[in-house]
């Protein structure tokens, strides 16, 4: 009897077709975005620029105050979209994401105090404060989630695991809040990026995102195959040579670290490393080699869009992208815990 063919709807050839279609997509709205401020800039003048021509006052809006702003879009969603896929992997949970499960809200929090504790401490050191918040706040959400008696022990339940995350969530956030409520003055200004917005993005910003996602993100791509044993089961990952607890802790350690980075760009953009990874999951299947690079672009994609959103929508006022991603994500996350019963 002869075998029946394989399903070719997940191939690598369409995974590098939909890539290059995204990377299209970004490039082209990069460039209208380029162009849209509070003075407009035609395409025609912003590609000019690109290429090394146009005059001195267009390159200086295009070049020094716009780019930097798309730049930090593109790295914290590729960031946010990763860390998601990440954590899905690992958690074998769906409703995992860095702003659901406390990861983010824990960053914020930490960068909230790393600011007010060392206002003239250098710029570099916000991401690592950032970082062992997120951690706090992940492993505060794993350690409220667990099962801790029973047949169940040490387990987790994934709806439970994104309701406490919720809670968690937004205690931290109301400690922020708090925080800045009672904080100096000035300081709300220096804190405004907290707020899931990349208004106000200049180059130093974009280089203190730049090293971690050019460690973070291939190595998220070469966790990959990682991530595919994991997701087969403990048990089988066990059987196949595989150190869990070892393989876990790492990648969990890279995911926690693309988000609490990101938060440092942009934020806590919500629902940006749920939905991304979803809707690459939807498109190109579950392996991570081809999960991750598509969910990357997606999410960048999706926070450049939310911010060229915010800035067309009511001039010369700036809705942050933030409003425009939870308002996408809230409703998807409510049909996934219906789903999950």
């Amino acid at each position: 009897m002869n075998q029946a063919p394989l399903p070719t709807r997940y191939t690598t050839p369409r995974a590098l077709a939909l890539g290059l279609l995204l990377i299209a997509l970004i490039l082209g709205l990069s460039v209208l975005a380029l162009g849209i401020g509070a003075v407009q800039t035609p395409a025609a003048d912003v590609l000019d620029v690109l290429f090394g021509r146009g005059d001195d006052l267009t390159r200086q809006l295009v070049l020094e105050l716009r780019a930097p702003r798309i730049l930090t879009a593109l790295l914290t969603g590729a960031m946010f979209a990763a860390s998601g896929a990440m954590m899905q992997g690992v958690i074998r949970n769906p409703l995992a994401s860095p702003d659901i499960i406390g990861v983010g809200a824990g960053a914020g929090l930490a960068a909230t105090l790393f600011l007010l504790a060392w206002p003239d401490a250098p710029a570099g050191g916000l991401p690592w404060a950032a970082f062992c918040g997120a951690w706090v706040g992940f492993g505060l959400v794993l350690l409220l989630s667990r099962e801790w008696r029973g047949l169940n022990r040490n387990r987790l339940h994934p709806v439970r695991l994104a309701l406490v995350g919720v809670a968690a969530a937004a205690a931290l956030g109301a400690w922020q809040q708090l925080i800045l409520v009672r904080a100096p003055d000035g300081l709300g200004a220096a804190l405004s990026f907290l707020t899931g917005t990349v208004y106000g993005a200049d180059v130093g910003r974009v280089m203190r995102l730049l090293p971690w996602a050019l460690v973070l993100l291939p190595a998220s791509l070469l966790l990959s195959r990682t991530l595919d044993v994991l997701n087969l089961g403990e048990d089988l990952a066990t059987s196949l040579g595989t150190r869990v607890n070892a393989a876990r802790l790492l990648c969990l350690t890279v995911a926690v670290a693309l988000a609490g980075a990101a938060v440092t760009g942009a934020g806590v953009l919500g629902f940006v490393g749920l939905l991304a990874p979803h809707l690459a999951r939807l498109l190109v299947g579950g392996k991570h080699a081809r999960l991750l690079p598509v969910a990357m672009l997606l999410g960048a994609l999706l926070v450049l869009a939310a911010d060229t959103l915010g800035r067309v929508l009511l001039p010369p006022l700036e809705v942050p992208a933030g409003i425009f991603t939870t308002l996408v994500g809230a409703p998807y996350f409510l049909y996934l815990l219906r789903k999950t019963k």
